[in-house]
């Protein structure tokens, strides 16, 4: 397995090496406190001036309040400790891989990285991550975490970061139309297909998903493959079978649109802003643009259930880079940001769900009954945790999704062509 593993990130790495030798780092930015001086991507050295130690960190978050939050947390951190100075770095989702990649091989990379949950056992893997197992026994709040989050960090046994933050997906519904049509929000599968029926009219589409060829897909099918009771581990089974048909019934019967395979999340939240879908399946993240964008009343629940409840599980964790030559200091600050104040108002900015359980019960994400419903999903939110070559994974099920919703397969041949390519790379 790890042959076959390390073979390909090492073509991966030369080839982008290859593509971006000439290219420059314009598409980041760097700030230390809230200093928006020049971008330095290098791992930590002695600085020359001072003799402060110098700690680099990766992020990918965007939104003013994120950064702030951020910042404050940097902030503290070397109010604390002097001789310590951290730099942050904005890396953008499409670059950060490539940049993780090109950094292990010349020793340039961060210190401290966000890694997006699903990509974490890939790069620990490749040996881009430091093992951070003992520390982790050592800290003793691994146990604070749900099972869904934490088991994304961990790879052949050893733990190689520690969850930020969370979201995971729920049923989103126009109240109006419910309400026209004299139905309430479904909390089975009959329900929901009955519901759908209820609600398609003239233009507007009773339900929607996004099936998009790429991980956006494969995430809003996962909830679905888990409430019929199989999982990617167990693919070839009628669990899969009857998410599918639940897929082919809504689109034969023109309760979804074709056009799923083309839509991404933010497309589906856009149409359903607009009253053009009367329920669609999205996450937390989505709850301030409906605010700020909707033209209809609208509320949220969880899935509807069909053996057993089901969603998926989303979000970011903390690792620290194998070439971190400061690696103490590095988990110090991780665990700094971790305290669970600190992480709160982290969280509170960018539409995430606490990792750790003795945070769900804050008022902030219980009092809110539309931020509720995805904190109370946490307790069965399961991650995507299937070893380093989930991206081969989840390509399947994309492929297998499109076959079944253009009719270019039947529900069945699909699934064991997507089966066969899985059991093969979870081997």
């Amino acid at each position: 397995m790890w042959g076959k593993i390390k073979s390909t990130w090492i073509v991966a790495i030369v080839l982008i090496a290859a593509l971006t030798a000439c290219s420059s780092n314009s598409n980041s930015t760097s700030g230390n406190s809230g200093n928006s001086g020049g971008s330095n991507a290098s791992g930590s050295s002695e600085a020359s001036g001072g003799g402060k130690i110098k700690i680099s960190w990766w992020d990918t978050m965007t939104s003013d309040a994120s950064v702030a939050a951020l910042n404050k947390i940097i902030e503290d951190y070397e109010s604390e400790h002097p001789d310590v100075d951290i730099e942050r770095t904005f890396i953008s989702n499409s670059d950060i891989k490539k940049k993780l990649l090109l950094g292990s091989v010349g020793d340039d990379g961060p210190d401290i990285v966000w890694i997006d949950n699903p990509d974490h056992q890939a790069y620990a893997a490749a040996g881009i991550l430091a093992d951070l197992t003992e520390e982790i026994e050592e800290w003793g709040q691994g146990d604070r975490y749900f099972e869904g989050p934490w088991s994304s960090t961990i790879y052949e046994g050893r733990n190689y970061g520690v969850p930020i933050g969370s979201n995971n997906l729920a049923l989103y519904y126009n109240t109006e139309m419910l309400a026209e049509a004299g139905i309430e929000p479904p909390t089975t599968w009959d329900e929901l297909k009955e519901a759908a029926k209820a609600l398609t009219k003239g233009d507007v589409y009773g339900f929607a998903v996004s099936a998009v060829k790429s991980e956006e897909g494969t995430f809003q099918f996962l909830p679905f493959l888990y409430q019929a009771g199989s999982d990617i581990t167990n693919f070839d089974s009628e669990g899969t079978l009857d998410a599918l048909n639940l897929y082919k019934y809504m689109i034969d019967n023109k309760y979804m649109s074709g056009e799923v395979i083309t839509l991404k999340q933010a497309d589906v939240a856009t149409q359903f802003a607009a009253g053009k879908v009367a329920m669609m399946v999205n996450g937390t993240w989505q709850i301030p643009f409906l605010l700020t964008n909707a033209t209809v009343n609208w509320d949220v629940v969880q899935l509807p259930v069909y053996k057993q409840a089901g969603t998926v599980l989303g979000g970011e964790n903390w690792a620290i880079t194998k070439n971190s030559k400061h690696k103490d200091i590095a988990w110090d600050i991780i665990k700094f940001a971790n305290e669970p104040e600190r992480l709160k108002s982290t969280l509170m900015t960018n539409g995430r769900m606490p990792a750790r359980s003795d945070l769900i019960g804050d008022p902030f994400w219980q009092e809110d009954p539309q931020m509720k419903v995805f904190a109370d999903s946490m307790a069965f939110a399961k991650a995507r945790a299937y070893g380093p070559n989930y991206p081969t994974i989840s390509e399947a099920v994309q492929t297998m999704l499109q076959e079944v919703i253009t009719g270019a397969k039947k529900p069945e041949d699909a699934m064991k062509a997507a089966a066969a390519v899985i059991q093969e790379e979870l081997k």
